[in-house]
């Protein structure tokens, strides 16, 4: 993560999640990231109405030229990657996996931008509707009205766990002296 908001944005939601996949959205109080608020965001997954925005921040909303608020998260980005976007989106919301990703997208001057997108899920609560959070941040300043989002990279965030082999957890719980085969 580079920009500050995602790493400021994760290490919150991180703290909230405790040991869980992904914290409730209870978890997640505005007050406690009120300095990131504008470049927040929270999408329903809802792929048919293209992941709409439920609510977004004032500097993302003046990213994008307008009020998003109900409008398509995906249709925000090219043809050419708008199916990839959408499977990212998938990944995240079910199977509770962060994702960062570095985006492009053309200002009104013709030029281009530079922004970070961090997703996160929320968990799964049942009987409610299935949303995803996230930050959308630029790197440069001045910058409004931006479209024909590009997608250039992307990874997705695993839990550092401390996992032991199969072999060694059997050893750990040994009594006495015993061999294994195969351990070096």
């Amino acid at each position: 993560m580079k920009h500050p908001s995602s790493r400021e944005f994760f290490a919150y939601w991180d703290r909230m999640r405790r040991t869980a996949a992904a914290p409730d959205r209870s978890a997640i109080e505005p007050q406690a990231v009120r300095e990131l608020l504008g470049d927040i965001f929270v999408l329903s997954y809802d792929a048919e109405a293209g992941y709409p925005f439920r609510v977004a921040g004032t500097r993302v909303c003046a990213l994008l030229g307008r009020d998003v608020k109900d409008q398509s998260f995906s249709a925000l980005f090219t043809p050419e990657t708008r199916r990839e976007i959408e499977n990212m989106i998938a990944v995240v919301a079910e199977e509770t996996l962060p994702v960062i990703a570095g985006i492009t997208a053309t200002s009104g001057t013709g030029e281009t931008a530079h922004l970070e997108l961090l997703l996160l899920p929320f968990s799964p609560r049942a009987h409610a509707p299935v949303s995803l959070t996230g930050v959308l941040a630029p790197f440069e300043s001045e910058l409004c009205k931006l479209e024909n989002f590009g997608l250039t990279s992307y990874r997705y965030l695993h839990r550092q766990e401390k996992l032991l082999p199969r072999a060694i957890r059997k050893l750990q719980v040994a009594r006495g002296f015993m061999v294994y085969e195969g351990l070096r």
